[in-house]
């Protein structure tokens, strides 16, 4: 069998497209969708109301946005500023958000944001990136929880499936669109994801929260914080879920399954009126199911099974500030985690330490300097199989790095400067420069300007150098058998991204939000998999025919994009907020030598997305929320476009209790959200179905 028939059978499954839904079925959704809305519109003394007793009553609605703008982030400059003021596209992801999106895990949270790319594959997978490159492993978006970065050095992505906190403790979640490398670091290409959870003292006495609906049998947590004398405050908690497998395409079972059982705890201690110190950690272990299908060395050359993955893991993390003055603070953090995987296909448990310092400071009235150092150590230890394997079974990688920024203020209130650059040092490519430029200009108080130059690196992982996959075995001509396997790269090279933004924040009047963000990203030395000279192998036996492929750094591609939303509070009883993305591709190079259909693997995005959001109180203790997204088809997957409708209802019987009931997915039996270039091969996508849950949530 040739390389060009092994290109054409690849190239073949692409082809394979999800079923399309009837147009009829999309404008019954719509009409749905309108009637909903409509219904909120004129529903009897909710929408319009008057204070009846000739009062001003206060405009909760019109604070909210207030309090919205003044909502300190960390995320852009690693101190506190207004959001307003921050010069990067962010979105922050408040409590309420959280509390009224309906949804039970933090990927379905991140489908909120402007700009984000969210599909869900499987009923424990996800695809989340923001500006482009979106698959399982996306390894270009950095995901912080507290200051402890979440994402493996294994492939440089996130596992989805075992990133998680409850809910009701996240403080914010604020997500950058845009490189953040110049401050976070090599990984942060393109964007940032930092979930920050509530201090001890501010989740104080008892919490209990049962749920469950079609999607998850059952899901439940329990919190319980309080103090240890004048100065210690903690709380302590155990959160546990079960989701059933989903359906495939063709209706049956997709083996994959979902539970996990977590707990965890958090110290905060008031040493003096300078310092103090927090202490946090974690742990959790659960099974995740995968219909997982894997080659063989003889016949039948793959088989498909359904596979038991135990992940497990912990970790602990402690947090040492100190305030010398107003103008300075220093921070110190050390963190420590651990995490295993076992599946069929290989084992890994790896190590992590890091150890991270942090200064701010004014240098007289127009300058402020923030500069800190870093250092990370991460070693694993795999159990390689016939399909997946690594060498050298064991390695380390090692981090070091120092960043520096002066934010420098032209004009008083009107006109500010921010520059520096992070230098690190790490195993595979030795030293990387990631320098940022960024200008905010405030020419009314309603209004800010912003643009920003950031040059960002995504380093080599375990899989570009070391990992051996066997993608494919088949019986070739004259009976030999065929191997069509994937080879890492020991001069890999890190990619390269030089990103233009601009954007412009405003609010025209007392009720009205409105943000947008345009970018233009040029990447180099994309890594992709290339095409070389087949070898013949005597091991393992028998003798067999190895086309290869190799992890090659010569890509380049530019994308642009813009990005909008807008936040509307009605009435003070009705908020609205819409956003809409745009995405495109403007030129790729890939050289000859690349495999077409592998190429896929860099990841497929939308280039459309729309989404409005209807936050409605009905009464003082009765809520209706619903959401409309549309997300347009995945041309290369073959995933149609699809709109979907989530919906909460949420009532307060009594101070401390509170009922929700939330739907997904509510118009449509179900989608397919993401697919694989490698359709024809494994199991069918899973179909993203409808789902109905019921919470319960009491607070003591």
């Amino acid at each position: 069998m040739t390389l060009e028939y092994v290109k054409t059978e690849y190239s073949a499954s692409i082809l394979v497209s999800v079923a399309r839904r009837s147009w009829q079925s999309r404008a019954f959704t719509l009409g749905m969708v309108l009637l909903t809305f409509l219904v909120a519109f004129h529903f009897p003394q909710i929408a319009f109301a008057q204070d009846k007793r000739g009062q001003k009553a206060e405009d909760l609605a019109s604070l909210s946005l207030e309090e919205l703008m003044n909502i300190e982030v960390t995320s852009v400059s690693k101190r506190e500023e207004r959001l307003f003021e921050a010069p990067a596209a962010i979105f922050v992801i408040t409590p309420e958000d959280i509390r009224r999106s309906g949804v039970t895990s933090l990927p379905e949270l991140f489908r909120m944001v402007p700009g984000m790319h969210v599909a869900r594959i499987s009923a424990n997978k996800w695809a989340i990136s923001a500006r482009g490159f979106n698959n399982e492993f996306a390894n270009k978006l950095l995901v912080l929880i507290d200051g402890r970065s979440v994402y493996t050095p294994l492939f440089g992505g996130v596992f989805w499936d075992t990133q998680d906190v409850p809910l009701e403790d996240i403080e914010r979640i604020e997500v950058i669109r845009g490189p953040g490398a110049s401050l976070w670091g090599a990984n942060a290409v393109n964007g940032v994801i930092n979930i920050v959870t509530k201090k001890a003292p501010d989740t104080q006495g008892g919490m209990i929260t049962a749920g469950a609906g079609n999607d998850e049998r059952g899901f439940g947590s329990a919190r319980y914080g309080g103090t240890l004398g004048n100065t210690v405050s903690y709380r302590v908690y155990a959160k546990y879920f079960d989701r059933p497998s989903l359906v495939n395409q063709t209706g049956r079972d997709s083996g994959d399954h979902w539970n996990m059982l977590r707990g965890g705890f958090r110290f905060d201690w008031n040493i003096s009126g300078v310092d103090s110190l927090t202490i946090q950690g974690d742990s959790y272990g659960g099974n995740v199911g995968e219909a997982l299908t894997f080659s063989l060395p003889g016949p039948p050359f793959s088989e498909t099974v359904d596979e038991h993955e135990r992940v497990a893991g912990g970790n602990v993390l402690s947090r040492w500030n100190r305030v010398f003055s107003e103008q300075s603070s220093m921070s110190l953090q050390f963190y420590y985690d651990r995490t295993r995987r076992k599946s069929m296909l290989y084992e890994e448990a790896r190590n992590t330490f890091d150890l991270d310092l942090q200064h701010d400071f004014s240098l007289g009235a127009r300058h402020h300097v923030v500069w800190g150092l870093g250092w990370r150590t991460s070693r694993d230890d795999i159990v390689s199989s016939f399909t997946a394997s690594a060498d050298p079974a064991q390695k380390t990688f090692n981090l070091f790095n120092g960043f520096v920024h002066d934010e420098f203020t032209l004009v008083k209130n009107r006109l500010r400067l921010t520059a520096g650059s992070k230098v690190e040092r790490n195993s595979y490519t030795g030293a990387e420069v990631q320098p940022n430029v960024r200008l905010m200009w405030m020419p009314h108080q309603r209004g800010v300007v912003w643009g920003a130059v950031s040059f960002a690196r995504r380093t080599p992982s375990r899989a570009d150098e070391d990992i051996r996959s066997n993608l494919a075995v088949f019986p070739g001509q004259d009976g030999l058998i065929t191997y069509v396997t994937l080879f890492g790269n020991r001069a890999s090279k890190a990619e390269r991204l030089t990103a233009y933004e601009i954007g412009y924040k405003v609010r025209p009047t007392e009720r009205l939000f409105l943000q947008i963000s345009a970018f233009h990203n040029v990447y180099r030395d994309l890594s992709f998999p290339s095409s070389l000279t087949p070898f013949l192998e005597t091991k393992p036996f028998p003798v067999h025919l190895v086309i290869p492929l190799r992890s090659d750094h010569t890509g380049a591609e530019s994308t642009a994009g813009v990005e909008a939303s807008a936040d509307l509070a009605t009435t003070k009883q009705w908020r609205l907020a819409a956003s809409y993305t745009w995405t495109e591709v403007t030129s790729a190079h890939f050289p000859a030598s690349a495999i077409p259909v592998l190429k896929l693997l860099s990841g497929d995005y939308p280039r459309n997305q729309f989404q409005l959001h209807s936050f409605l109180n009905l009464r003082s203790n009765l809520e209706f929320d619903t959401a409309l997204y549309y997300v347009d088809r995945l041309p290369a997957l073959g995933v149609p476009r699809y709109a979907r409708v989530d919906a909460r209802l949420g009532y307060r019987p009594a101070e401390r209790l509170e009922l929700s009931l939330s739907g997904q997915n509510l118009f449509d039996h179900n989608h397919t959200e993401f697919g694989s270039p490698f359709f024809a091969q494994g199991a069918p996508p899973a179909q993203i179905e409808r789902s109905i849950s019921g919470k319960v949530t009491w607070r003591f």
